[in-house]
């Protein structure tokens, strides 16, 4: 499974990116020309609702998750306006990407 991260912390970024590749799953880079089977984009993003408009109309099809290390419900009510699929929690995340993954 291929996803497209879109993280500025550089530390939650590797995290994330090694438990995903320990999982099996390939981390994209964010200039890549590969469609990925899932997006998930950081709240804490510079304009996160811009980025995940973008994101929502260079990919309609795929699923656009969005987290954030605390629970904003005024941020994830405009993450899912401008096209987010689903809201997390960071320190669910890595699960909820991980099962997505096909067995």
């Amino acid at each position: 499974m291929k996803v497209l991260m879109w993280c500025d912390n550089l530390a939650s970024r590797r995290d994330l990116e090694s438990a995903w590749t320990a999982a099996g799953l390939t981390v994209l880079k964010k200039n890549t020309a590969e469609v990925p089977d899932c997006i998930v984009i950081d709240m804490a993003v510079r304009n996160p609702c811009v980025r995940i408009a973008e994101l929502r109309a260079a990919h309609p099809q795929v699923d656009i998750i969005a987290f954030a290390s605390k629970f904003d419900a005024e941020a994830f009510a405009a993450a899912k306006e401008a096209g987010a699929t689903e809201m997390a929690a960071q320190n669910s995340i890595v699960e909820r990407i991980t099962r997505r993954a096909p067995r």
